[in-house]
């Protein structure tokens, strides 16, 4: 199923998945900066491999990532993935750092950015399960850094390269007039897809 297909009832159920995911993500997230914070969802559907590369910006942007597998009722991979710029901006907002501080990934940059990517690939993983009623259990949360394309082959195979029907749910962090960029996306292994549209009550 690709965005253009998706009826107004798909697109409410896909919202709410992502309105849930961000309500679970921003108590943690505020406790652990602490500090308010703010969040919103943007877009969220089912979309194209190509679409969800564009949307993180091309298969040689350099991003990091959080990736999980899920088990139980639905089987799939997850990968919560924050583009270079927002990798830096995202430190600078966890050490209490100006704007602009941090251009390199170090040995603390990069647990304090997995730890957020546990946080949020948790809670919308979390709000998969609320909204479908469906028993999901996640591995241990894997850390890389390195260019899209070179993430995304391992990540297709594990999942059994569904290409037309990856959940992707675009958020965007706030704090001040500082704005990160992240994005969950859910490979759901074939066998999977349409017991989760069913399960949501996405399907005819």
């Amino acid at each position: 199923m690709s965005q253009s297909e998706m009826s107004p009832m798909h697109l409410d159920a896909l919202k709410e998945i992502g309105n849930i995911g961000m309500g679970n993500a921003l108590t943690s997230l505020s406790q652990l900066v602490n500090q308010e914070l703010s969040m919103t969802v943007p877009q969220t559907g089912f979309y194209p491999l190509e679409d969800v590369i564009s949307q993180v910006g091309g298969e040689e942007k350099l991003v990091s990532c959080v990736i999980l597998r899920v088990l139980g009722d639905i089987q799939g991979t997850v990968m919560f993935v924050f583009d270079e710029q927002s990798t830096y901006l995202l430190i600078d907002l966890l050490m209490g750092l100006p704007e602009g501080s941090t251009t390199m990934l170090d040995e603390m940059g990069q647990s304090a950015v997995q730890e957020v990517g546990n946080v949020l690939t948790g809670s919308f993983t979390s709000a998969i399960g609320m909204m479908s009623q469906l028993k999901l259990v996640t591995t241990v949360p894997v850390f890389a850094l390195d260019m899209l394309g070179a993430i995304l082959p391992s990540v297709m195979i594990a999942s059994g390269r569904v290409e037309d029907k990856i959940l992707a749910i675009e958020n965007e962090l706030f704090q001040s007039n500082q704005k990160v960029k992240g994005h969950f996306f859910f490979f759901a292994d074939p066998d999977a897809v349409d017991k989760l549209l069913e399960a949501l009550g996405l399907t005819e």
